[in-house]
């Protein structure tokens, strides 16, 4: 469905870091809104489809939330 290449667009440097900004980043990844929860609840919907081709559309979209 799609490929993933693990190339960094540019040099990412850290210098310090910040437990605030990374808790709010990995709570849009992890949290009720994030990522990974839009990406279950596609997927959980796609059973209650009526015919096969909204079916596959969830599955679609719920596999492209889930990608990296």
């Amino acid at each position: 469905m799609w490929t993933y290449d693990k190339v960094l667009e540019y040099p990412v440097r850290i210098r310090e870091t910040n437990t605030e900004l990374a808790k709010n980043i990995i709570s849009q990844y992890g949290g009720p809104d994030g990522e990974l929860a839009a990406s279950l609840r596609y997927l959980s919907q796609k059973f209650g489809m009526p015919d096969q081709k909204a079916k596959a559309i969830l599955n679609d979209i719920g596999t492209e939330e889930w990608g990296p």
